[in-house]
């Protein structure tokens, strides 16, 4: 295993967990507040971030294999997020949790087998204006970000 993909890896895990961590002992009044601006549930935004794990690798793994991300645009993005809002309106705190545990610790695996070779392989990606991205910038930028981005949201909407 490279040593920084297996440190991507470790910290896909640490985001993941602060936030799985954070979202377990949220009441029920908690989980359902809506984030300001954002407007989706402190649990559909948990079961969002759990729920794009899966994409969110399939993406760098085009870029580790050299070919270019086409056709994902930021619309198609906010599109997709508001079909997951309506279809998971009322998702539950403990099977969220458990999936976000469940995905990020799949996600991790897989950026973990990736070598550094496939790490600084760069190719177009279409939502970034088709800038030639290495998989390890999309991997951070994306995979590893998402749970602390959405945690730092729900911590403030909750101290409001």
């Amino acid at each position: 295993m490279s040593s920084r993909a297996k440190a991507l890896a470790s910290r896909i895990l640490q985001g993941a967990d602060a936030l799985a961590t954070y979202a377990d002992q949220l009441d029920e009044d908690q989980w359902a507040t809506a984030i300001p601006v954002d407007g989706r549930s402190v649990g559909v935004v948990v079961h969002h971030v759990a729920s794009v794990y899966p994409i969110e690798v399939q993406l760098a793994q085009t870029l580790a294999s050299g070919n270019p991300i086409t056709g994902v645009t930021w619309s198609g993005i906010a599109d997709m997020n508001a079909q997951h809002a309506m279809d998971h309106a009322d998702v539950g705190k403990a099977e969220t949790v458990q999936l976000l545990r469940d995905n990020a610790a799949v996600a991790a695996a897989e950026v973990g087998r990736l070598s550094d070779a496939e790490l600084d392989t760069a190719a177009p990606v279409s939502l970034n204006g088709d800038a030639p991205l290495t998989a390890q910038f999309f991997i951070e930028d994306h995979a590893l970000r998402h749970s602390f981005h959405h945690l730092a949201k729900i911590r403030d909407a909750l101290a409001s």
